[in-house]
């Protein structure tokens, strides 16, 4: 029963290939554990925890670890993006494109050029 109310958040671990993956339930409790590429994707995990069961959900356990903590994530561009909207996104704020534009200067030599399939550090904030 419980671990149909969660079904969205382990199809989300499955389309983020979360690693190390394991699911089970006990006395009505949704125990879920693995291991995310980036603290991003681990925040869109919690993200989906709590839009289902609350900011404080008593029936899931989750035990989410990070595999790469020296990143926030890794971004491929996408045509029609800008540091501004990838920042807006990762950060909430588009200003905050200079601190993406700083972890990439070894690819981007402008702030207001980039291109389609690189691979951006979105740095830890």
């Amino acid at each position: 029963m419980v671990k149909a109310k969660y079904q969205d958040v382990l199809d989300l671990g499955e389309k983020l290939k979360i690693q190390n993956g394991d699911v089970s339930e006990d006395n009505g409790t949704l125990k879920i554990k693995g291991t995310a590429g980036t603290q991003y994707e681990k925040n869109q995990l919690w993200d989906k925890i709590k839009e289902i069961g609350g900011e404080s959900p008593s029936d899931i356990v989750a035990d989410i670890d990070v595999a790469d903590s020296s990143v926030f994530h890794r971004h491929t561009v996408k045509s029609g993006e800008s540091l501004s909207k990838i920042a807006k996104h990762y950060y909430g704020d588009p200003m905050k494109y200079k601190a993406i534009f700083e972890a990439n200067t070894n690819i981007l030599k402008n702030p207001d050029v980039i291109h389609p399939d690189q691979e951006l550090i979105i740095p830890n904030l």
